[in-house]
């Protein structure tokens, strides 16, 4: 859990992700559209990926992936993210985050 706050903390948007999962790749594909260039943390690539998985079910993400953080704060899975973009707040959070520069 550390280790996610950690990241989270000084990213203004990271995406914990696996790189076999199709979710995963639509939500980086989403934020890449909008002019983000998140930090992508692939759990499959690290050591303590199945520690990170277990800690971020822990937060409510299930599945673990993908688990979104923007401006340090936790945002939710595909679901909640996809629900943010379409009622037009997910754009707004990440130009506040400063994950977005004009």
């Amino acid at each position: 859990m550390d280790k996610i706050r950690e990241l989270a903390s000084k990213r203004a948007a990271i995406i914990f992700t696996k790189s076999s999962c199709c979710m995963c790749h639509s939500i980086k594909a989403l934020f890449y559209e909008l002019g983000a260039s998140p930090t992508i943390h692939e759990l499959d690539q690290d050591s303590r990926g199945i520690e990170i998985a277990v800690a971020l079910r822990s937060l409510g993400c299930n599945p673990c992936v993908p688990a979104i953080f923007i401006g340090g704060h936790f945002v939710g899975s595909a679901k909640d993210v996809i629900s943010l973009h379409v009622d037009g707040s997910l754009k707004e959070m990440l130009i506040n985050a400063k994950a977005i520069w004009f």
